[in-house]
C-alpha cells in the first residue's frame, strides 16, 4: 500500500481543488500502474478527508492481480475495477465527468520485444478514449504523455520546456516506438475538444521515485535501490554521466490532479523535477541512504540510454500556472522509497 502519511500530504496540497471534484465520476485507463496507483490512493484519501463522493471506474488488464497486489485500493468503495484492453474493451455504462488516460507503460522490454503492440496500445487506445469522451459528453480529459516526445539536439544540456520542438527522425525505428507513439497521441489530441467537450490537458511525465516503483525494470534509480536493499555495491551500467532528475511520487500525484482540475485546455505541462543529477550522483545518493554506506561501482562504457545524455524538464509553466512545487527533496524521496520497500518485505 502507498504510504498513508504521503497520501495525506498529497491530499492536503490539493486544497481548494478537491471541491472541483466533488461528486465527480472518473474513468481511468491504465489506472493500476505506478502512476495510476498513486492517483487512486490520493483520490481515496481525499474522499476520506473531505467526503467528496468521487468515484472511479478503472480499466485494467487483470483486476484480480491488482486486487491481490493493492487490496486497500481495489477494495475501496470508490473504486470499481473492470477488465479489458483499452483498444477493444466494452465501455462502462453511465455518465462520467472526467477521464484520465494513463494506458501504455513506458516498459523498455515491451518496446524492444513488441514495438507494434506498444504503438497500437498508445495510438489506437487514445483514439478510442477520444471517441468515448465525445460520445459521453465528458467535460475533462487528462492524457499522460512523456518527456520522450521532445526532439533533443545531440549534446544539448539544458532543461526541456513545453515550447521546445517535438518529433524527430525516428518514426520508423522500433527502438523509439514509445517516443513516436506518444507524439502521435498528442497530435490526435490537439484537435480534440474543438467546438465542444472534452477540455484536454496533457501531462508530459519525466522520471520519478517513490513507493511502488518497480526495482527490476529499466528504471536506473529503481535498480540502484534494489542493490542497496540487498546490501550490495550500487552498480551503474554505463559511465554514469547521463543527466536525469527525479520527482517524488506523492508530489507527482498532486501535480497531476492540479493539471486535471486547473490545467488550461489544449495545454501541455511537464511533470518532473528540475534538479539535475548525473546517473552516478543518483547512485551515490542511494548508496548513502542504505543502512550502511555502500560502494558505487561504475562498470560500463558510455551508454546514454533511452533518455539521451540530458533528460530534465523545465517546470516553470506548471509552477507558475498551477502553483505546484517540488515539495520533497531527492534524498528524502530515496529514503522514503527504501523504507517502504523494507517494510513491505519485512
Amino acid at each position: 500500500m502507498i504510504v498513508a502519511s504521503d497520501t495525506a500530504r498529497a491530499v492536503a496540497r490539493l486544497g481548494h481543488r478537491c471541491e472541483s471534484l466533488r461528486d465527480a465520476r472518473l474513468f481511468v485507463t491504465g489506472g493500476t500502474g505506478f502512476v495510476g496507483t498513486w492517483l487512486l490512493a490520493t483520490m481515496c484519501g481525499a474522499n476520506r478527508r473531505f467526503g467528496l463522493g468521487v468515484r472511479a471506474v478503472v480499466l485494467t488488464r487483470d483486476p484480480a492481480a491488482y486486487a491481490r497486489s493493492v487490496p486497500e485500493i481495489a477494495g475501496d468503495e470508490a473504486v470499481d475495477l473492470v477488465g479489458g484492453d483499452v483498444r477493444e474493451c466494452s465501455w462502462p455504462a453511465g455518465r462520467f465527468t472526467h477521464v484520465i488516460h494513463a494506458a501504455a507503460t513506458a516498459d523498455a522490454a515491451l518496446a524492444q520485444e513488441r514495438p507494434s503492440d506498444m504503438r497500437s496500445t498508445i495510438i489506437d487506445g487514445t483514439r478510442r478514449v477520444v471517441e468515448f469522451c465525445e460520445a459521453r459528453g465528458v467535460g475533462h480529459l487528462l492524457a499522460l504523455s512523456s518527456g520522450a516526445v521532445y526532439r533533443r539536439a545531440p549534446g544539448a544540456r539544458r532543461p526541456l520546456s513545453e515550447n521546445d520542438p517535438c518529433g524527430g527522425p525516428d518514426a520508423d525505428d522500433d527502438r523509439f516506438a514509445y517516443h513516436q507513439a506518444k507524439r502521435r497521441m498528442e497530435s490526435m489530441l490537439s484537435s480534440c475538444g474543438v467546438g465542444g467537450p472534452p477540455a484536454v490537458s496533457i501531462a508530459r511525465l519525466f522520471s520519478f521515485v517513490g513507493p511502488g516503483l518497480p526495482l527490476d525494470r529499466h528504471f536506473a534509480i529503481g535498480n540502484f535501490i534494489a542493490d542497496a536493499l540487498a546490501s550490495k555495491p550500487v552498480v551503474v551500467h554505463g559511465d554514469g554521466t547521463p543527466v536525469r532528475s527525479y520527482l517524488y511520487a506523492a508530489d507527482m500525484a498532486g501535480w497531476l490532479w492540479a493539471i486535471l482540475v486547473d490545467g488550461r485546455p489544449g495545454r501541455a505541462y511537464n511533470v518532473g523535477s528540475q534538479r539535475a543529477v548525473t546517473i552516478a550522483e543518483a547512485a551515490s545518493i542511494v548508496a548513502q541512504a542504505a543502512a550502511r554506506p555502500l560502494e558505487v561501482r561504475i562498470e560500463g562504457g558510455r551508454d546514454p540510454g533511452g533518455g539521451g545524455s540530458w533528460y530534465v524538464p523545465s517546470t516553470a509553466r506548471a509552477r507558475s500556472e498551477l502553483g505546484v512545487a517540488e515539495w520533497t527533496s531527492l534524498e528524502d524521496a530515496v529514503r522514503r522509497t527504501m523504507s517502504w520497500h523494507r517494510e513491505k518485505t519485512a
